[in-house]
């Protein structure tokens, strides 16, 4: 079974930026250390979530820091790129890195309507802005010369140098919806999903090997993108299960309470998200002693070692090869997030090799 790392730090102050920053950095050469396979990192602005900002630049920082790691977007809001910007940054990170990036695209956050203000933009055409730009990535990634006519972006480019190192950077998808998962087997791209339900995963699954097969794409590839196919949880490890749930839930309402508080602070007032997007966590009608008990069943692994290898058992044998750890939740502290990734990559990694 192969392990991620995911990040979605929160600083909770300008004034501690500098060292969060220096903490991630260092977070992610522990989890080189410890085994992990790829690291992932979100994108935020403004507020101190994803506290780099700029996930491009960072990962930059990470290529020249590790030298095994696989460094992943989850995702990157292409809204917010210009993509022939955005190729160029990812071809040279391609390159930095000696060919280890995993590109999660994404049309931008569907709840904090704030950073495409903060962009100079709304995300009513958000869709068709990132359909435009993996087009314009996939086009400039080829090495030759391209003009590209779109409703967006009217260009006309030389070849792009330098090319990235691997042929073609894997370009995933995170997903939600069941046509979401059998449509990206289809046309054979990776996937991540996140919060899905633990007797939902063979059905999805199942949902994306028939887009697959649908797609013709061979065994051999079928094989290899069902094994990368990724599910995110949060994982948190302490000594005892009363200990991990007690410390957890609390880190968990932090987390939410901020959350809610940008949300209502910056939000136009004349944004509301889809209702298809709300469930007990993100719409904020739902009371803490019901979305902190939902987070917990639906998209957390904690406990004690023992414990927490029971449930990633459970979710192997539910058909996942890949599971991506976020360990960090809210301003939870350095010392903190680095004794439960200890845990878990001394006392539960080892019984998945």
């Amino acid at each position: 079974m192969q392990f991620g790392w995911l990040t979605l730090s929160l600083s909770p102050s300008p004034e501690e930026d500098a060292a969060r920053i220096a903490q991630q950095i260092e977070q992610v050469c522990f989890a080189e250390a410890m085994g992990f396979s790829d690291v992932w990192l979100t994108e935020h602005y403004f507020t101190g979530e994803s506290v780099y900002n700029d996930s491009l630049m960072f990962a930059a920082a990470l290529a020249m820091k590790t030298s095994r790691i696989r460094l992943g977007f989850a995702v990157v809001q292409t809204p917010f790129h210009h993509p022939v910007r955005l190729a160029t940054q990812l071809a040279l990170l391609d390159n930095l890195s000696g060919g280890r990036i995993d590109v999660g695209l994404g049309k931008g956050t569907v709840y904090n309507e704030y950073e495409f203000v903060g962009h100079g933009l709304r995300s009513d055409d958000s869709r068709e802005r990132m359909d435009e730009a993996v087009e314009i990535i996939e086009l400039a990634w080829t090495g030759k010369a391209f003009e590209y006519d779109g409703r967006f972006h009217k260009i006309k480019v030389p070849a792009l140098r330098p090319k990235p190192v691997q042929p073609k950077p894997p370009l995933w998808r995170s997903v939600i919806s069941p046509s979401s998962f059998e449509q990206c087997g289809r046309l054979g791209l990776p996937i991540l999903t996140a919060r899905l339900p633990i007797q939902r995963i063979k059905e999805r699954w199942a949902l994306y090997d028939k887009g697959l097969q649908a797609g013709g794409h061979d065994e051999a590839t079928r094989a290899d993108l069902l094994a990368r196919s990724a599910l995110w949880r949060n994982v948190y490890v302490a000594e005892s299960d009363a200990q991990a749930e007690d410390e957890l839930a609390t880190l968990l309402g932090e987390t939410r309470s901020h959350m809610m508080h940008v949300r209502d602070a910056y939000n136009p007032p004349d944004f509301t998200p889809g209702p298809e997007t709300l469930n007990p966590w993100t719409d904020p009608k739902v009371k803490d002693d019901v979305a902190i008990p939902y987070v917990l069943e639906t998209g957390s692994i904690y406990g004690s070692p023992k414990r927490v290898a029971e449930q990633v058992a459970e979710i192997r044998d539910a058909g996942v090869q890949h599971l991506l750890c976020q360990t960090g939740f809210g301003a939870m502290n350095h010392e903190q997030n680095i004794a439960s990734m200890r845990r878990f990559g001394e006392k539960v990694m080892p019984g998945f090799g």
